[in-house]
């Protein structure tokens, strides 16, 4: 049987490309975006494609969509929270405005997808799926100049861990953190925000400059990262986390750390 996958963020970049890897595997895709019209996606037929209308950040769209896929195909077997976009600037350069429209994105609209998915995966018979939250190496380590993204992706990933360990195993739903390294995508392009006004004690850095020159010039391939996100939704036992990218791969601060502050680290428990 074909899986039914609803993705989120389908306009550009990994969402784009993923429906497409869906649709080529022979499984079926709800492709959404602000503007599903559009969307256009090669071999997509009534019998394998809806594009439907979701802003995460609106309710009303959530419900709708997991409705309309229910209806046309059933059942929903792999939720792919990709949605989201880029804050870049010196945190003191940037307005509470901006700062908190990315958490209302990239983590209250991850999370109220999330939701929604939770209780459809639990309630459809057979019960389980799959939900994939594309987070970031941001969510791993930070980046100057995007504090606030990268609070988005850390808080991503908590919430995920913390909710994957409070589902019952019966109900077969599992987690995924997909964290990519640098991709040639839209997201450093025009799917970034930027503060509206530098602050002049930050002068030694230009985050617009910063993602101009960074901008289709990462060394991981969408098409393949989609691939590869496909294939991590589609394990029977897919991994909590996992990083995409040559770039990501090669982090190990953390493995780093606690080889250097073991002795430190366990000097505190209290003595037999």
């Amino acid at each position: 049987m074909p899986r039914v996958f609803l993705i989120t963020g389908t306009s550009t970049g990994f969402g784009q490309h993923l429906v497409q890897a869906v649709l080529d595997a022979g499984d079926i895709a709800i492709a959404t975006a602000r503007k599903p019209e559009t969307l256009s996606f090669k071999g997509a037929n009534s019998g394998n494609y809806l594009a439907t209308k979701l802003d995460v950040t609106k309710q009303e769209d959530i419900n709708s969509a997991f409705q309309k896929a229910l209806a046309q195909f059933g059942r929903v077997d792999v939720v792919v929270n990709n949605a989201g976009y880029g804050l870049s600037g010196p945190f003191e350069e940037l307005d509470e405005p901006h700062i908190r429209m990315q958490m209302e994105v990239n983590f209250f609209g991850l999370m109220a997808v999330t939701k929604k998915a939770m209780e459809v995966m639990r309630e459809q018979k057979p019960s389980g799926g799959v939900i994939q939250q594309i987070t970031s190496i941001g969510g791993q380590r930070g980046v100057p100049s995007f504090s606030i993204y990268n609070a988005s992706k850390w808080a991503v990933e908590g919430y995920t861990e913390a909710i994957s360990l409070e589902v019952k195993p019966e109900w077969g739903i599992k987690f995924t953190c997909v964290e990519p390294g640098g991709f040639r995508t839209d997201w450093s392009g025009r799917s970034m925000a930027f503060a509206e006004k530098r602050h002049p004690a930050y002068d030694h850095i230009n985050a617009r400059e910063r993602a101009s020159g960074r901008h289709m010039s990462q060394v991981g391939d969408p098409v393949k990262g989609a691939r590869a996100m496909y294939e991590l939704a589609t394990m029977p036992d897919p991994p909590l986390r996992v990083v995409i990218g040559s770039d990501a791969h090669q982090i190990k601060t953390y493995e780093e750390n606690y080889t250097k502050y073991e002795k430190l680290a366990k000097s505190t428990d209290v003595n037999a």
